[in-house]
């Protein structure tokens, strides 16, 4: 994070809000730039230790990510609320901002679609090593008929898996 950044400061939510909306327009327009870059930078560890297997490491940042998340997405409301000043006052930095947004926009969806892979990945590894413990736990014997005896469990119970990436 940098300094610039306004969840540093103590202040109640109102007050942080009320002081971005007083912010002149370059300052304001440069702090929700520089929390989108961090942003997009902790996306971008995040994606790619993800793609390295480094799921552990990548999980770590999840709370970083989201306390930067929730300050860009304050700061991208007072900007989306105040467009038209913004435009006035300092529209260099407001198209600058603007082409950040899409490239964040793109790196989100790459940075989605990693995590849903990671996900799937997870649960079919799981799933695979339920059913391989579930084999070796289902008793070899024969039935009435001199079949091995069919048990539909073919899967261990007792292994969870955490659906919520």
């Amino acid at each position: 994070m940098t300094q610039n950044h306004q969840s540093l400061d103590p202040s109640t939510a109102g007050e942080r809000i009320e002081n971005q909306r007083s912010m002149d327009a370059q300052t304001l327009c440069r702090t929700t730039n520089s929390a989108l870059q961090s942003l997009a930078n902790i996306m971008n560890q995040e994606t790619t230790l993800l793609r390295n297997g480094h799921y552990e490491e990548a999980s770590k940042l999840s709370e970083q990510k989201s306390l930067i998340a929730q300050e860009y997405v304050g700061l991208a409301r007072v900007v989306q609320h105040q467009a038209t000043r913004l435009n006035e006052q300092a529209p260099t930095d407001l198209q600058l901002l603007q082409g950040e947004h899409e490239k964040l926009a793109t790196q989100m969806a790459e940075n989605l679609r990693v995590l849903a892979t990671a996900k799937t990945v997870t649960q079919n590894l799981l799933h695979d090593v339920a059913i391989s413990v579930g084999q070796n736990e289902a008793p070899k014997t024969y039935g009435a008929s001199g079949q091995m005896h069919s048990n539909d469990r073919n899967q261990a119970y007792g292994i969870s898996v955490n659906r919520s990436l």
